[in-house]
């Protein structure tokens, strides 16, 4: 299937700032791309790309004083298939795991492991390792949280999310992985487009934020948020938490003044039209 995603956010800066977005798809699908990303400011901005230390494309810019948008838009090809399921999957030793997962064992800004590993593993411990006990792991944050815009809170923490009980799709997965890392087992947090394919609309329409967890050798999609298996997720970015990944990151003051996010399916044809649209 075909699957059009993109952004249009809107800043207001006092002054000009130096901003730093994570906003394009992650190099792992950059051969699924049928459309390539269009990307623009208004007004006219000088940029640039580079990767950072988990391997994600970040645009580099300064916005002047007043308002900024950022526009991005590109259609990608997806298999369509659900979420996989490994049942199987087993837990690896710490002493058998690759050097670069021992980094997403670590508490980090957002994942207070040390706050959270006693909790951990009396609720947990006694469940059979592997992808059951990361499954169980999911379905008590899906259970645990009530999910809630309106409580939204960028400081919250997995050990505040857990005793508060509410939040957004960031706060489910940051408890989710602190919780897989105070067993062990490594797990890593995920920004990026799931459009409501295969499911009910709900808008508005938002980035999400999900997990990746290693078993088995192989790093694994859970979601503790949705805690179903979905279509045509879209990997923006990975990190620790989201102190990593932020969608934009401001040295300086901003406002956000203005939101949109879409992902839906398209058609060859629909896609055929979209590019002589913007051949016109």
């Amino acid at each position: 299937m075909l699957i059009r995603y993109g952004y249009e956010i809107t800043l207001t800066c006092p002054q000009p700032t130096a901003l730093v977005c994570l906003l394009s798809v992650h190099d792992d699908r950059a051969a699924d791309i049928r459309i390539p990303e269009t990307v623009f400011t208004t007004p006219d901005v000088p940029t640039s790309t580079y990767r950072d230390l988990f391997g994600n494309r970040c645009l580099r810019l300064v916005a002047p004083a007043g308002d900024l948008t950022i526009w991005g838009d590109a259609t990608i090809e997806d298999d369509g298939k659900l979420d996989r399921s490994l049942p199987g999957a087993r837990e690896l030793p710490v002493s058998e795991l690759p050097d670069d997962c021992l980094v997403y064992l670590m508490g980090s800004r957002y994942c207070e492991t040390d706050r959270l590993s006693q909790i951990a593993w009396d609720m947990f411990g006694t469940v059979s390792p592997g992808w059951g006990r990361v499954q169980a792991i999911c379905d008590f944050v899906h259970g645990h949280i009530q999910f809630d815009y309106m409580q939204a809170r960028s400081t919250r923490t997995a050990f505040e999310a857990f005793h508060e009980r509410v939040g957004v799709c960031r706060d489910f997965a940051h408890l989710a992985v602190a919780l897989c890392r105070c067993l062990n087992i490594p797990a890593r947090y995920i920004n990026g487009h799931l459009g409501d394919i295969g499911i009910p609309v709900v808008d508005p329409m938002d980035f999400s934020a999900w997990i990746e967890v290693f078993l088995d050798g192989a790093w694994h999609t859970f979601d503790p948020r949705n805690n179903t298996p979905r279509i045509g997720r879209i990997i923006v970015a990975r990190g620790r938490d989201a102190a990593d990944i932020p969608l934009i990151n401001s040295f300086g003051p901003h406002v956000l003044k203005a939101f949109r996010v879409w992902t839906y399916e398209v058609t060859e044809l629909q896609q055929m039209q979209s590019v002589a649209e913007r051949a016109v």
